[in-house]
């Protein structure tokens, strides 16, 4: 595991945790929004950084690796941390251990689904199947080809999130490196851990609307009194699409207000 640091050493901590099968680079261009304001930490996963030989093995794992580094350099805690789909998983789960102080937790349209260990192999093998070829030929299968084609053509606003979106997959720099086990373990492990909060804190939900209904009462349920912001938008397109905005976001959500 990597952690690349942007920004003055001397501003408030936002730690920036990507999602299933991302690069860190994903958060490139909002980190040039906020580092005035914060110093940022952008977490690369284990097996999803191509400069490392390295296997994704667990969450676990992973959740130790993150609160090794901050307890080590920011003992007292830090202000905010921000998961990025699956990101949102790790907020949970790091707030939830509270081994390490984050007085703002952003999750960022995030699906936090949980399924039995039967289940979660079963649609584990289904992912790899379908993104694993993805990821790693930098190339869509002509049937996804032709839905975003579809996708598009029925809902021509959609175009630029639909494109952004693909090239996350299809021009990563972890096209030709990552491994089957590193995509295996990431969308298992993320399905099993028990991610639900148990305790109040300050947690703030990037819900995108297009998604259904059905995240809104799931996030409700998963942590106690969230300040849900609503985006008439699709999973993760205010990140992608809008990064100003959502710059604009994440500093509100850290002032205090609500």
């Amino acid at each position: 595991m990597k952690f690349y640091e942007y920004g003055n050493t001397r501003d408030p901590v936002i730690l920036l945790i990507p999602g299933t099968c991302c690069h860190h680079s994903i958060f490139d261009e909002v980190v040039s929004y906020l580092k005035e304001r914060l110093y940022c930490i952008v977490v690369s996963f284990d097996g999803f950084d191509e400069t490392e030989d390295t296997i994704y093995r667990n969450m676990e794992e992973e959740t130790e690796k993150i609160e090794s580094f901050i307890m080590e350099k920011y003992p007292d805690g830090i202000l905010c941390a921000y998961g990025c789909s699956l990101g949102g998983s790790y907020v949970s789960y790091l707030m939830k251990r509270d081994i390490i102080h984050i007085k703002h937790g952003i999750i960022g349209s995030s699906d936090l689904d949980h399924a039995s260990q039967r289940k979660a192999k079963i649609l584990s093998d289904l992912v790899v199947k379908i993104i694993y070829p993805i990821v790693y030929k930098g190339k869509l299968p002509s049937f996804m080809e032709k839905v975003n084609e579809f996708k598009i053509k029925k809902h021509p606003e959609s175009k630029e999130y639909r494109e952004k979106f693909t090239k996350i997959f299809t021009d990563s720099p972890l096209k030709g490196y990552v491994k089957k086990e590193s995509v295996w373990n990431q969308y298992y492990y993320d399905l099993v851990s028990d991610t639900k909060m148990n305790r109040e804190c300050s947690i703030h939900v990037f819900y995108a609307m297009k998604m259904g209904k059905k995240y809104e009462e799931k996030y409700r349920d998963h942590f106690t009194d969230p300040d849900i912001r609503y985006h008439d938008m699709e999973h993760e397109e205010l990140l992608m699409c809008y990064p100003e905005k959502w710059a604009e976001e994440v500093l509100d959500c850290v002032s205090g207000r609500k």
